[in-house]
């Protein structure tokens, strides 16, 4: 049996290797070593024209949309506060346009911290620019609990309160409407929202490619497949 093929969006960024340095496509290994570990495929996808998105989702058997730069605030009719990083506008119009064709095409999706909060946004949420103790300093992931919300889809899948990986400064504000919050935080943070049905589509605010637990990324892979 044919491994499901999991796509994984990634940063267009500066990069240095070897005597190189120069635009490249990147994401942290822990992305594609936990799509493997969960026995997927990984084909990575960098910004691209979002008018392709439709395309791309239809030879996918599931979506991951990644973590990385502040959503620009703008897309949620805000301003932004000045501790909102820069925008990274070419790869909000494609994690958008893709989330918006998978859940079109009912393809299974997983977004990933930046990725929870463009799937909140893209279906009418708005974010919290900036809150305090979910990260453990400068590039150095925090570790917190979170807790299931009983009945829920992530609650089907880690039904214990779970210490994470976590590296964020900002979070779902308003909850789309048609998202449930799954999981939270001590301080009331929601850090997992799922879409209501039938469709197989959640999101996480920590950073599970930083940790070991691979249940959520093997529910994914099994939905998928």
């Amino acid at each position: 049996m044919s491994k499901p093929l999991i796509g994984v969006t990634t940063y267009l960024e500066t990069a240095a290797w070897g005597v190189w340095k120069m635009p490249a496509a990147v994401l942290p290994a822990g992305y594609p070593r936990l799509v493997q570990a969960a026995g997927g495929l990984a084909a990575l996808l960098p910004p691209d024209d979002p008018a392709s998105a439709e395309s791309v989702v239809a030879r996918l058997d599931g979506l991951v949309v990644a973590g990385g730069a502040d959503v620009e605030p703008v897309r949620y009719g805000a301003e932004p506060d000045p501790r909102t990083g820069p925008p990274a506008r070419d790869r909000d119009a494609w994690e958008l346009a893709l989330i918006r064709a998978a859940l079109a095409a009912g393809t299974p999706l997983l977004g990933i911290c930046r990725g929870l909060q463009l799937l909140n946004v893209a279906l009418g949420g708005t974010l919290v620019q900036h809150l305090d103790g979910h990260v453990g300093g400068v590039g150095v992931f925090g570790r917190h609990t979170v807790k299931p919300v009983p009945g829920t889809l992530y609650a089907s899948i880690v039904p214990e309160a779970t210490f994470v990986p976590t590296y964020h400064h900002q979070s779902v504000d308003r909850l789309a409407t048609e998202l449930t919050a799954s999981a939270h935080a001590e301080d009331g943070t929601v850090e997992a929202a799922e879409l209501e049905g039938s469709a197989w589509v959640l999101g996480v605010q920590w950073h599970p490619e930083a940790g070991e637990d691979v249940r959520v990324m093997s529910a994914l892979v099994g939905a998928a497949g």
